[in-house]
């Protein structure tokens, strides 16, 4: 496994495992196990995908049967927009730690910049010098809402997880993060096989040519563009795959016709949306 360090030091997979939609009795427990033994060491999740009980009884799992030890592991959830707030976001935090029946997470976000977030950000603060919080970011964060809370907190967001895809690329706003030392973590790097994505003639001739699929093909292609990148499967066979992209290099050439991909449009909804927001803020989950 390669990694990517973060502004503070610590040191982040290049693959990780998502776990988004995975709510079926017993399914995201199964994957995360299975994604481990395949050697994912990185695993996201969040408070809204109502799984984080099931993935920790999946990590619990792996370090009872050996695989791993909990300092192997680098796991990821996020602070749903309900508690954002400023009498929430602390109890947020202990909760999704106790939901993995865990001391500590490696890497906690605000999962959408709505809500409370600069008393959201400081309850993050005050729990990464407690130790309970390794590293602490945002996602969904554009170049505007990043700057605003990167400017007016003494601890700027480590990482933004973002959609980036072969159709939505993000070239700007991963550059302009750059300046803050902000990694960048892609979601949906299939796009969920939306667009013809796993059709498409240009990413299966650049496939062909390495004797790889086009799956492999995205994932080393954002590897290449320096960005942590998050699959999911719940086969084995299929996360096997998903991190061997690792032995071989794009071309330049390559990596610039599938530059040519993007129209810079997300491939599922607009952030900036009221409709959506509004959405949000109403979403009740079950945690």
């Amino acid at each position: 496994m390669e990694y990517k360090t973060l502004s503070n030091q610590v040191k982040i997979p290049v693959l990780g495992f998502g776990v988004f939609q995975m709510q079926e009795a017993g399914e995201a427990k199964q994957a995360v196990f299975e994604a481990i033994k395949a050697g994912y060491r990185l695993i996201d999740t969040a408070a809204s995908y109502g799984n984080e009980r099931e993935v920790g009884q999946g990590i619990a799992a792996a370090i009872s049967d050996g695989l791993v030890k909990r300092e192997d592991l680098f796991v990821t959830s996020k602070m749903w927009v309900a508690d954002v707030a400023p009498d929430k976001a602390a109890a947020a935090i202990d909760a999704s730690l106790a939901r993995l029946q865990l001391d500590y997470l490696d890497l906690y976000l605000i999962h959408q910049p709505y809500n409370d977030v600069f008393s959201a950000w400081r309850a993050m603060e005050e729990a990464y010098r407690l130790g309970k919080l390794r590293s602490i970011g945002v996602s969904n964060f554009d170049i505007a809402q990043l700057t605003n809370l990167a400017e007016f907190s003494e601890i700027k967001p480590m990482l933004n997880q973002i959609e980036v895809n072969p159709f939505q690329q993000n070239q700007k706003d991963a550059e302009y993060f750059e300046q803050y030392g902000v990694q960048v973590e892609a979601w949906a790097p299939f796009a969920e096989g939306k667009n013809g994505l796993f059709e498409n003639p240009i990413l299966q001739k650049i496939a062909e040519s390495h004797q790889k699929s086009i799956a492999q093909v995205i994932l080393r292609w954002l590897v290449q563009r320096d960005i942590v990148v998050l699959a999911k499967s719940n086969k084995s066979e299929r996360m096997q795959q998903n991190l061997a992209v690792l032995d071989f290099d794009l071309s330049m050439d390559e990596m610039q016709k599938i530059q040519q991909l993007n129209t810079g449009k997300s491939m599922f909804f607009d952030h900036a949306d009221p409709k959506m927001i509004q959405w949000m803020a109403g979403r009740e989950i079950q945690y």
